[in-house]
């Protein structure tokens, strides 16, 4: 007589029965206890906390137009600037998370959303010292937004000048 091999119970006490019930249930259950979205409310948000933050921006520069001397060509650099410490200064009190979480994608307006990102980072890991702690994890961030700009820079810039090299001069 030969041994038959064993099968898989496939009764309902097997384990990866069980194991396969668990699983639906936690599915029924994160569906059930999941907030309804509010797509159109998400957007409306997103696009005027952004726009206001632009505002802000666009205010911070026509104060340096006016009043510290700066003309078109030299007021870009002080304006990103005030920006960012604005925003660090904003993240380290707790105020950036709370927009964030009300504007969703429109605080991720470029100046801002990034300091908020490098300095809730640099805050977070503060504790496991200066250079492995804050260094290493800020870019750990920072590193693949500066990669994908960087590409994305060289590719706009290559479609431009096939554009032109093939008469689309008007661009």
């Amino acid at each position: 007589m030969s041994a038959k091999p064993k099968q898989t119970d496939p009764s309902p006490h097997s384990a990866a029965a069980q194991m396969q019930a668990r699983e639906r249930e936690y599915q029924q259950l994160q569906q059930n206890n999941q907030p309804p979205q509010h797509l159109l409310r998400n957007c409306i948000n997103a696009f005027w906390t952004g726009g206001l933050i632009c505002l802000i921006a666009q205010g911070v520069q026509q104060l340096l137009l006016s009043y510290a001397g700066f003309n078109e060509q030299t007021v870009g650099a002080p304006t990103s600037a005030i920006m960012i410490v604005l925003a660090i200064i904003l993240t380290a009190l707790g105020v950036y998370d709370r927009i964030s979480q009300f504007a969703g994608a429109g605080s991720a307006v470029p100046i801002t959303g990034f300091a908020n990102t490098m300095s809730s980072a640099a805050m977070e890991y503060r504790s496991e010292g200066f250079v492995l702690g804050v260094g290493g994890n800020m870019f750990k961030v920072a590193g693949p937004v500066i990669v994908f700009g960087a590409v994305s820079g060289f590719v706009v810039a290559i479609i431009k000048v096939l554009i032109l090299e093939l008469g689309g001069a008007g661009l």
